[in-house]
């Protein structure tokens, strides 16, 4: 049996769910700081007397009914919305489906307790995956989610409410201060024409106008407008301190891209389900060996030719090759599996798909002529660190029949999400969509030297003292020749050639390329940087 502690931890996240509420809503409501209260939610602090009587008192519940499990105290929350509408009966409420036993959980999940909400979509969870309680799949988040949502009693027809002037209100957005936003990893969006009773800050009457039940908060957007506004107001700064000199502000923007960026990383987390590591204990392995050495991990960069076509080109072919760059490569990669805390050692040998990290594995041979090999140029047999992008690369190539599966003889990972640096990217994505589309190549540049200094110095750089991940800085740069490899890979199953492929942006195929890849200068685009003619003068 759960504790009463860990029960009041599901019935806040049942709660949460059910009123449409982030932690940094109750936190607002509760007066408290969202760290607080994520840390009260993880189990690494406790919920005080204290606040089980504001939490009561937030939701407009009796403290008995807030401890009487998550099921009674939502059932009681949603019989509370149901008499605020008006010419809808409360005599028989029917009782919402529970947020811990979902009707439709798979019959070996029935009568296990929850570990503790969920980290990604915040609904109780069975399983635990190093220290973080979380679901094993987006699909299971959905049904948690769905399971934990409002009922369809509420008629669709009913006056569509306003927000209540007991509302709190929506904190005021500063420059360093962002507003708190949905989490990089928001929980799917419930089925449409569904509504959720609304936190209040006293008991709710029957009396109540309609007009007090404050609508569900909407979809979040695809990128934060407060990181998005955040970046241009500083370009629009700078550009004002040099009275209009384009060339000098942006040395300027360039100066303080490192500190800037941090700042939009830290502001990107604020309403984040947990708090990631930011100066974990540096594994041997990922200490560089000397002060212009470099450490273990092999990052799998592609160095390529196509040794076929050159011999044909040598023997008087003439082939016509088109050289592609891929767009902002490292801003694609911030996509990446990324791991939370501190890397522990792992020697089972199985891949874990919701952790990260480096491993050292036994690679199989590649027998591809045709295409580049995923781990890239090395040449040496044996045993090799390669980081998650990597891994993640090879096993994917043998579930497509490309090559066996690696070997795994150690592991160092953690709980991990692919969504930690999401927001940023979005912002940062979006912000570089706009000023391409509006000829703002400042903006441009000043977008570029974000998200290229923060990969370059998030390791063990002197330029960088707000964070140290060695580990993660692999990881993404790994990721970018793993997109870079895809892409060779997509070419390649639509006829084109494969001629040679480098660095982390750079396909040369033959054929017709824009019948495979869009033209463009967004991210999920490439664009034309050279034609030549394989054997000829380039």
């Amino acid at each position: 049996m759960s504790g009463t502690e860990e029960i009041l931890r599901l019935t806040v996240a049942a709660l949460m769910s059910r009123s449409g509420e982030r932690q940094g809503d109750l936190a607002a409501g509760l007066g408290l700081s969202q760290a607080q209260v994520s840390r009260k939610q993880s189990g690494s602090a406790h919920w005080s007397l204290e606040d089980v009587d504001l939490l009561a008192a937030h939701y407009g519940l009796a403290v008995l009914d807030l401890l009487a499990g998550p099921a009674h105290a939502v059932d009681v929350l949603h019989g509370a919305a149901r008499s605020l509408r008006p010419g809808v009966p409360t005599a028989s409420p029917v009782p919402p489906t529970s947020p811990v036993h979902p009707t439709s959980a798979p019959a070996e999940t029935v009568g296990r307790e929850p570990t503790g909400p969920c980290v990604l979509c915040g609904q109780p969870a069975l399983d635990e995956l190093d220290g973080f309680p979380q679901h094993l799949s987006a699909e299971e988040c959905a049904e948690a989610v769905a399971a934990a949502g409002p009922t369809t009693e509420v008629s669709a027809a009913a006056p569509e409410p306003t927000p209540s002037a007991a509302a709190p209100p929506e904190p005021t957005p500063m420059a360093a201060q962002p507003e708190p936003s949905p989490s990089a990893e928001p929980p799917p969006p419930p089925a449409a024409g569904a509504e959720t009773a609304p936190p209040t800050a006293a008991a709710p009457t029957p009396a109540a106008p309609a007009s007090a039940v404050p609508p569900r908060r909407a979809a979040p957007a695809y990128a934060s407008e407060t990181l998005i506004e955040q970046i241009v107001d500083r370009v629009h700064d700078v550009l004002a301190e040099h009275e209009g000199d384009a060339d000098a502000a942006q040395a300027a923007l360039i100066r303080t891209a490192v500190p800037d960026v941090m700042a939009l990383l830290k502001a990107s987390r604020v309403g984040g389900r947990y708090e990631h590591s930011e100066f974990p204990p540096t594994q041997d392995i990922l200490r560089k060996k000397s002060q212009k050495g470099a450490d273990e991990i092999w990052e799998g960069r592609p160095k390529w030719r196509n040794a076929a076509l050159f011999s044909a080109a040598k023997k008087g072919e003439r082939i016509e090759v088109t050289a592609l760059d891929m767009n902002a490569a490292y801003l694609s990669a911030l996509k990446a599996w990324l791991p939370i805390g501190q890397l522990r050692e792992d020697t089972s040998g199985v891949h874990d798909p919701k952790k990260a990290g480096v491993h050292l594995i036994t690679p199989a041979d590649w027998d591809h002529a045709d295409l580049p090999n995923p781990l890239g140029n090395r040449m040496e047999p044996g045993e090799l660190w390669v980081t998650e992008s990597t891994l993640r690369l090879l096993v994917d190539c043998a579930r497509q029949g490309l090559v066996d599966p690696p070997v795994i003889h150690r592991s160092l990972v953690s709980g991990a999400t692919e969504g930690l640096l999401e927001k940023l990217r979005r912002a940062l994505a979006e912000t570089r969509r706009t000023a391409l589309a509006e000829g703002d190549e400042l903006t441009v540049a000043y977008v570029k030297a974000m998200y290229s200094k923060f990969v370059s110095t998030i390791g063990e750089s002197s330029a960088n003292r707000e964070i140290r991940r060695p580990d993660w800085m692999h990881i993404i740069r790994s990721k970018a020749f793993a997109n870079l490899w895809m892409k060779a890979h997509k070419a390649h199953r639509a006829g084109l050639r494969v001629v040679e492929i480098s660095g982390t942006d750079e396909l040369h195929v033959t054929g017709d390329w824009r019948a495979v890849f869009q033209e463009g200068r967004d991210l999920n685009e490439v664009k034309e940087k050279d034609t030549y003619i394989l054997g000829g003068k380039r």
